[in-house]
């Protein structure tokens, strides 16, 4: 099963059977066009391994991933994000530090520096999501990571606050591409008994981001912080540049213009290495150039984005699924900006940057990870992933709730780390709910928009909010605990899901498809198997 076989060659012409011949003399090609018989496609030779794999396409995948949420650790970070300058009633003043000390920035100012990037982020969605219509989305994503590594460099060398918050919004653009449409590749190259493990794997890499970010932060800002964002710039560049040169892959149900097929997986887990079209591929990627659906290439791109909008906007599980994110995130953003400063202040720990990541990084890998392993053993169905969100967010809330309770530093540190065990498990189930729960041609947009919606309506707000009220009641613990209460609301939307009518669409074909309607575009695990068992 596991060893790659010739595909067969096509069958001879017997001589004498009435095959037709293409005319020949200087009007051949004419006449081929106007006959009804299609050109006999030439033998296609056995594929070559490919070195860009499944797995590895997972790996590049989670570091960029990793990259993206590193940068926002560290911004988030005491040592990148600092200090304001503080003064004694005896008119002594310590200077400010890291961007919060350098442009002098209040706790509302600085948290708008952090909900710049998303403003960026949430214009550049739907765009990058409805050009997969008409441009590779493997290219898209290399665009987008040029931009994002562009506009991270450019932090580095802001001269106050308008400079940064500009380049912060087109850090925002940059990671939009990749938002959109990682999550698809994987859900199309991922074994099917692992579909949601393989996403636990990729969202494991927002948590551990941000973890490392804050401790790569802390080091940074022992410098200075602008080294912070220099370094990140380098470490994206390889990723831009080969979103460029490799081949690039098609996502089920687009038309595979240029592009290599999905490299997925047999039903008993062997890999299709392949990476090159097949003869029924070759045909029918001919066939689709000739008959596609010209109308719907050429009909006009924002009709085309409020169609598809309308069907997500009709859809219940889609909107309650996103309610519950919006919920979710709106904690959970406040947490990653916030959090190192609530734990040095609550706790006084002298490296809150240390203290707080290493927690967020272990419960975010073993969380994201747990989330997905228990989904797919339960059976990836959408029914299940609402009873698992709902009760891991219920029990992850009391947990954190608790912990803010507590005046001992251990008894902080040993719930918490559960609450946030629990809370991050739900990374995997939400986002296969956004996968599933529409047609292969609608996942672009149904990750984009989910994306737009707990960002705007949640760490968009929370971060500017969540530090007025600081300024407000100035004591931590009571702030702290207003925020995580919200974890409560988003438990019970995602409740509620359970009980919706809920049909998973992965393998439906879109009814206003973009180009052909044809499955060849992508090699089914079961023709995989068919071929491997037939060679």
């Amino acid at each position: 099963m596991g060893e790659e076989h010739p595909l067969p060659s096509p069958p001879r012409p017997v001589e004498g059977h009435l095959t037709p011949k293409p005319p020949s003399g200087a009007g051949s090609v004419e006449k081929v066009k106007s006959m009804d018989v299609d050109p006999v496609p030439s033998p296609i030779s056995a594929p070559k391994p490919s070195w860009f794999t499944p797995i590895r396409l997972l790996v590049i995948f989670c570091v960029i991933n990793l990259i993206n949420y590193l940068d926002r650790g560290a911004i988030a970070s005491n040592g990148v994000n600092g200090s304001r300058k503080t003064c004694t009633k005896n008119g002594k003043c310590s200077p400010g530090t890291g961007i919060q000390g350098d442009f002098d920035l209040n706790n509302f100012t600085d948290g708008v520096v952090s909900s710049a990037f998303m403003v960026g982020l949430l214009v550049a969605s739907p765009m990058f999501a409805s050009l997969t219509k008409r441009v590779n989305p493997f290219r898209l994503i290399g665009v987008g990571l040029s931009v994002w590594t562009i506009a991270t460099a450019g932090c580095g060398f802001s001269k106050n606050f308008w400079s940064i918050a500009i380049f912060r919004m087109l850090v925002g653009v940059g990671e939009a591409s990749f938002i959109s449409l990682a999550a698809p590749f994987i859900d199309d190259n991922a074994p099917p008994a692992k579909k949601t493990f393989w996403l636990g794997a990729f969202y494991m890499c927002i948590p551990t981001g941000i973890a490392v970010g804050y401790v790569y932060g802390g080091l940074c800002g022992g410098y200075n912080w602008r080294l912070a964002f220099w370094v990140e710039a380098v470490l994206m560049l390889p990723f831009a540049i080969l979103g460029f040169v490799m081949k690039p892959l098609q996502l089920k149900g687009f038309s595979p213009v240029g592009s290599k097929t999905a490299l997925t997986y047999a039903e008993d887990g062997t890999e299709n290495q392949g990476g090159e079209l097949s003869s029924r591929e070759a045909v029918a990627d001919q066939n689709s150039k000739r008959f596609g659906s010209t109308d719907a290439r050429n009909e006009c791109i924002v009709i085309r984005f409020l169609k598809d909008m309308k069907i997500l906007l009709l859809d219940q599980v889609y909107i309650v699924n996103v309610l519950g994110y919006i919920a979710y995130n709106f904690v959970v953003g406040a947490y990653s900006y916030w959090g190192p400063k609530a734990g040095y202040n609550i706790y006084h720990m002298k490296n809150a940057d240390y203290t707080f990541g290493g927690i967020t990084v272990v419960c975010g890998i073993l969380g994201s990870l747990a989330g997905g392993f228990a989904l797919d053993y339960m059976t990836s169905t959408i029914s299940n992933a609402f009873k698992l969100l709902s009760m891991t967010t219920l029990f992850g809330a009391i947990f954190c709730l608790a912990a803010f309770c507590f005046k001992s530093l251990i008894a902080y540190v040993i719930i918490f780390s559960i609450g946030e065990l629990l809370i991050f498990a739900t990374q995997a189930p939400v986002n296969f709910v956004c996968l599933h729960c529409v047609t292969p041609s609608l996942r672009p947009l149904s990750m984009a928009m989910s994306t737009v919606c707990i960002h705007i309506f949640g760490d968009v707000p929370s971060s500017p909010l969540v530090g007025l009220l600081q300024d407000h009641l100035n004591n931590w613990r009571k702030t702290a605990l207003i925020l995580t209460s919200i974890l409560f609301v988003a438990a019970a939307i995602w409740f509620i899901g359970i009980f919706l009518h809920s049909v998973d669409r992965f393998n439906e074909e879109s009814k206003n498809p973009v180009t052909t309607t044809d499955r060849s575009n992508t090699i089914t695990s079961a023709e995989v198997k068919k071929k491997t068992e037939t060679a």
